[in-house]
């Protein structure tokens, strides 16, 4: 049971407090409800470039990193089609550091051509690392505008094009900044070794004289139900041809998203997965093959991804994969297998949240999409499940006129 306080500031920033007992650090983690999906239509990434522009210095403290090190803290972010995280270390007895810095950039960045130059330079790169770069690296660049074609699930966090950061301005970002980064749009988790009323003390003294902004509100597309199969063939230079086929699933407050989750995970998690052990074990037709969720907050993906050995056609990996996919949607699945998957589960439950930075990001994320005590109630979910929800959900999902096929052809 993980225990969590909650309470609210007057300019609408919401606070966590987790006390952990057996470290003597504490963690600031903020989640700001702004991600990828608010990115404007022509600067995809920009959520995932004021990942970096938030390390370049505040209003009041030019060099971020310097304060928190002298302090012995550490700090990181991350982004997410849906959220920008991130978490400010430190030992307890220095944690206003992490206060003092974490409050003056959600007041204000410093704003300067430099810092939007340098932080351009190191996304761009990341880009060209990441996706240009990388054998199979463009995968989501060509899949994801299959799935979505009007909502902005279609472009990767990282951005639809390099341009898109390149042509980016100081005033547009001025204006992304005020438009989504503010106490009212963020939530703050404290947890570790401070005390609940040390949190309060030193959220009002550093949070509470941060104004209220007007939030730019949130009017996202909803995409059109999919009703024909869509393809795309690719030819790159990459040393095995691969396969993805993508499905559409629910969102993650959907009461069938855990049956969606453990349905991938039956089917392509792990060595005893099913598509291992028939498709790579047994028949030798893929050199590996996977299956996962996306996981996003909005309409989510269901992918199966594989790479195919050398001599096996992508038509003849296709016809196995929906060979194991009508199995399963016709003989359904085992009690074992939802066991096995359950048990996992609930240890990776365990696992993740076992350090106090961990559970502070976990905690500000359920507190988003819902209650921050509904991590305790998250095993559960899990485990009420049946082979006919399952089942059901499999028909329901698995279908080719709800799936977008990308054949990615090996260059000959």
């Amino acid at each position: 049971m993980i225990n969590v306080s909650h309470f609210i500031l007057s300019n609408g920033l919401r606070v966590l407090h987790h006390h952990d007992a057996n470290t003597r650090m504490t963690v600031l983690n903020v989640l700001y409800d702004v991600g990828s999906k608010d990115d404007p239509a022509n600067r995809t990434g920009f959520a995932h470039l004021f990942e970096h522009l938030m390390f370049g210095g505040s209003k009041h403290i030019p060099d971020f990193d310097m304060p928190l090190q002298q302090a012995g803290g550490e700090n990181n972010a991350w982004t997410s089609n849906d959220v920008t995280n991130y978490y400010t270390i430190a030992p307890t007895h220095n944690i206003e550091t992490a206060f003092w810095l974490e409050s003056d950039r959600m007041l204000e960045l410093d704003f300067s051509q430099h810092n939007l130059d340098v932080q351009r330079n190191v996304v761009i790169e990341e880009f060209k690392q990441r996706n240009l770069n990388q054998p199979y690296g463009d995968v989501y660049q060509l899949i994801r505008p299959l799935i979505y074609t009007v909502h902005p699930y279609q472009y990767p966090v990282i951005g639809k094009c390099i341009e898109d950061i390149e042509n980016a301005t100081l005033d547009e970002v001025k204006q992304f900044y005020y438009e989504h980064y503010a106490p009212n749009n963020a939530i703050l988790c404290v947890a570790g070794s401070i005390s609940l009323d040390e949190t309060k003390r030193l959220c009002e003294k550093w949070f509470g004289p941060i104004p209220a902004r007007s939030i730019k509100p949130r009017q996202l597309p909803q995409e059109p139900k999919q009703t024909a199969p869509r393809r795309l063939s690719v030819e790159r230079d990459v040393p095995l041809d691969a396969l993805v086929k993508v499905y559409r699933m629910c969102d993650r407050k959907d009461k069938n998203y855990q049956a969606s989750d453990l349905l991938s995970d039956v089917l392509g998690t792990g060595a005893s997965s099913r598509l291992h052990q028939s498709l790579v074990q047994n028949r030798r037709i893929f050199n590996s093959i996977d299956a996962s969720i996306s996981g996003e907050i909005e309409t989510g993906m269901f992918i199966i991804n594989g790479k195919l050995n050398k001599g096996v056609t992508i038509e003849t990996g296709e016809k196995a994969i929906l060979e194991e996919i009508e199995k399963l949607q016709c003989e359904g699945i085992t009690r074992r297998e939802i066991n096995k998957v359950v048990n996992s589960f609930e240890a990776e439950h365990l696992v993740s949240n076992l350090s106090y930075a961990d559970k502070a990001a976990n905690l500000a994320y359920h507190e988003l999409i819902g209650d921050a005590n509904d991590i305790n109630l998250e095993v559960d979910k899990y485990k009420f499940l049946t082979p006919e929800i399952i089942q059901s959900v499999a028909i329901d999902i698995l279908r080719e006129e709800n799936c977008s096929t990308l054949l990615y052809h090996a260059q000959r």
